[in-house]
């Protein structure tokens, strides 16, 4: 990846970022706890199968290829191939939209950011908060509105599974209430495809998909860390043994 590239792709990331926690500070919401374990290979490939179906159409994920997605998620290049990817034909190619930018400025005001490091900048908690209060807003070009995020350009990607929610009646002018839970100012007013338990569970092997493209090397450390972890416990045995040879006879 050129460096101009790497350059559009931070600079998209900042302005999530700023315009995030702008919105995020002025709603006073407490973000509700992701849950997520990286460890769980299962959750990711979920989570693998909602972004590209339901995220990579406008966001794309260019630190990740197709190849090592694959390889770190436990699934064989004919799996990834067969299941994940729709808009490439090489392993070996990052995770790209296949939104246009000309295309997203016309729909968006705005190119969707790439979302390679997105879970590091913001954490888990919020990217989860952030999907699970979109609301119904006639106001907005979309007709959708989220919690943490104030006028989000974005539409409610995942709204055919969890549904349409409304702000509730005891919920401020503004949507927010002064600081308390996200989930205590919304109510689910048309179901999706999922139950609430259901559509819960997803957005969290979503986010745990999220996370592991953050930083894909977290998963080789894991690994690595339990190895160096039974060297020291064996080495530390050693030298014990080797401490006691050595001062036995000095009195």
């Amino acid at each position: 990846m050129s460096w101009m590239k790497r350059g559009a792709c931070i600079a998209g990331l900042v302005a999530l970022v700023l315009a995030g926690g702008a919105g995020a500070a002025g709603g006073q919401i407490s973000l509700l706890e992701a849950k997520v374990e990286l460890g769980d290979r299962a959750s990711l490939q979920r989570g693998a199968k909602l972004f590209v179906n339901y995220c990579a159409g406008c966001h794309s994920a260019q630190f990740v290829r197709y190849s090592r997605m694959g390889r770190d998620l436990g699934l064989s290049e004919e799996q990834v191939r067969a299941n994940l990817m729709f808009a490439s034909d090489k392993p070996g190619d990052p995770i790209l939209a296949t939104l246009g930018a000309e295309d997203a400025n016309a729909w968006f005001g705005v190119p969707p950011p790439d979302l390679s490091l997105t879970s590091r900048a913001r954490g888990p908690d919020w990217i989860y908060t952030y999907l699970m209060t979109f609301y119904r807003d006639e106001d907005r070009p979309f007709g959708a509105n989220n919690l943490v995020f104030p006028d989000v350009a974005m539409p409610h990607a995942l709204v055919d599974l969890q549904g349409v929610q409304a702000r509730k009646e005891n919920a401020g002018d503004d949507g927010h209430a002064a600081p308390t839970g996200a989930g205590d100012l919304l109510e689910l007013v048309e179901p999706g495809s999922m139950s609430v338990a259901e559509y819960r569970r997803a957005v969290r092997d979503l986010v745990n998909f999220m996370v592991y493209i953050g930083e894909p090397a977290k998963l080789d450390r894991y690994v690595i860390g339990g190895w160096v972890l039974l060297f020291l416990l064996v080495f530390f045995v050693i030298a014990r043994l080797l401490y006691k040879e050595y001062w036995k006879d000095v009195h």
